[in-house]
C-alpha cells in the first residue's frame, strides 16, 4: 500500500468540494424529468463524468505530483468497476419492484446520495482502523476474499429471482409506514387524504394497505420500498468497495476523492450497462479477478509490515492490473457471446 498522504490542504479540499457540488447540481438539473435516459445520452454522460474525473487527477497532478494522482485514478478505476456488479444488483431490484424506466434516475439519485454519504463515513472509519495495525489490513483482505469467493459461488448457482419483500430494509419501511401497494406518480411518500382519494377509486375496490395503519399521516409506496433496498444494498456494498480502495492508499482525501468521482458518474453509467448488459455477459468475471486481485494486495502489504520481506505492488502496477483485467472482461464478452443466449432462455423461462 503506497504511504503517500497530502493530509487537508485547504486548496485541494475547496477545489474538490466545488467540482462535487457543482456536478450533483449538473446532474440533478440535467435529469429532473421523469423520462428515461435514451443509451446514447446515457453513454455521452457517462464520457463527460470521466472527463471531470480526468480533469481532477490533472490538477492533483499539477498540485501534487505524479504519485497522487497515479494513486486517485487507480481507486478511481477500481471503484467504478467494483460499482458494475452494483448495478447489476440494482437492475434486479428495480426489476422485481417493476419500476418504470422514468422514475428509476430518481431512485438511483437519492441512492447515490445515500452512497456519498456512507461512503465518508466508511472512509473515514477505514482509514482511521489502519493506525490500529497490519492485523486490521489482513481483515480488509479476509473481507474482499470472501466477497470474491461469494460472487464466484453465485455464478455456479442457478439464478433465482430473489424475494425483496424479505428484505430487511423492505421490512423496517414497513414498521416505520404503512404501505400503499400501488405506485403513486413518483411519490416515496403519500398522505393519508391521497390513500384516501385512491381506496373511493372502484378500480382500486379491495386494495389492502400493508403494515399497521394506525393514525399514520404518510404511507410508503413501492417506490419508497425499492429505495430502501437499494441504499441497504449499497452499504452492503461499501464494505466491500472501501477496502478495496483503501488498499490503494492510506489517505482519506484520496480515497474518497475517487470513490466520490466515481459515483458521481454512476447514475448515467446505470442506464449504460442496462442496454449492453447482454454484451457484458463476463464483466462480473472480471471484476471477481479484481477482487482476488486486491485481496493479495492488501495481505501482501500487511504481511510486509509485519515479517518485512520487502515485497508490494505499486499504484502504477495496479492500475495496469486494474485497466487489463477489465478491458479482458469486455473482450471475452465480445468474443464468448454464448452466455447472452443462456440468459435469454433464462428470462424468457422466468416471464
Amino acid at each position: 500500500m503506497e504511504s503517500t498522504s497530502i493530509g487537508f490542504p485547504l486548496e485541494t479540499v475547496v477545489v474538490f468540494a466545488v467540482i462535487s457540488i457543482g456536478a450533483i447540481l449538473i446532474d440533478l438539473y440535467a435529469h429532473r424529468g421523469d423520462k428515461p435516459i435514451p443509451l446514447k445520452s446515457a453513454a455521452l454522460w457517462s464520457v463527460f463524468w470521466v472527463g471531470v474525473s480526468l480533469a481532477f487527477a490533472g490538477y492533483l497532478y499539477a498540485r501534487h505530483g505524479s504519485e497522487v494522482a497515479s494513486l486517485f485514478v487507480t481507486g478511481y478505476a477500481l471503484e467504478k468497476v467494483l460499482s458494475v456488479d452494483n448495478l447489476f444488483v440494482m437492475m434486479a431490484i428495480f426489476s422485481w419492484f417493476a419500476v418504470p424506466d422514468g422514475y428509476r434516475h430518481r431512485v438511483l439519485y437519492w441512492g447515490i446520495i445515500g452512497a456519498i454519504v456512507f461512503r465518508a463515513v466508511f472512509v473515514a472509519i477505514g482509514t482511521g482502523l489502519l493506525a490500529l495495525g497490519p492485523w486490521v489490513e489482513l481483515v480488509f483482505a479476509l473481507v474482499v476474499a470472501w466477497t470474491a469467493v461469494m460472487m464466484l459461488k453465485s455464478q455456479e448457482e442457478d439464478d433465482e429471482i430473489e424475494d425483496y419483500s424479505q428484505h430487511l430494509a423492505y421490512r423496517m419501511v414497513g414498521r416505520i409506514f404503512p404501505v400503499w401497494p400501488k405506485l403513486h406518480g413518483h411519490s416515496f411518500l403519500i398522505s393519508k387524504k391521497d390513500v384516501d382519494a385512491e381506496l373511493a377509486k372502484p378500480e382500486n375496490k379491495g386494495t389492502e394497505v400493508g403494515g399497521k395503519v394506525g393514525k399514520a399521516a404518510f404511507y410508503a409506496t413501492p417506490l419508497m420500498l425499492c429505495l430502501a433496498v437499494v441504499e441497504l444494498s449499497d452499504v452492503m456494498f461499501a464494505f466491500d468497495s472501501v477496502p478495496a480502495v483503501i488498499a490503494v492508499s492510506r489517505d482519506p482525501l484520496i480515497v474518497y476523492s475517487a470513490m466520490m468521482f466515481a459515483i458521481l458518474g454512476l447514475r448515467t453509467l446505470y442506464f449504460v450497462l442496462e442496454g449492453m448488459k447482454r454484451y457484458l455477459v463476463h464483466l462480473e468475471k472480471a471484476v471477481i479477478v479484481l477482487l482476488f486481485f486486491i485481496a493479495f494486495k492488501l495481505g501482501l502489504n500487511a504481511t510486509d509490515h509485519m515479517f518485512h520481506h520487502g515485497f508490494g505492488i505499486s499504484a502504477t502496477s495496479s492500475l495496469v492490473v486494474v485497466l487489463i483485467v477489465l478491458a479482458l472482461g469486455i473482450v471475452a464478452s465480445v468474443m464468448f457471446p454464448e452466455a447472452e443466449e443462456d440468459d435469454t432462455a433464462s428470462d424468457s423461462g422466468k416471464s
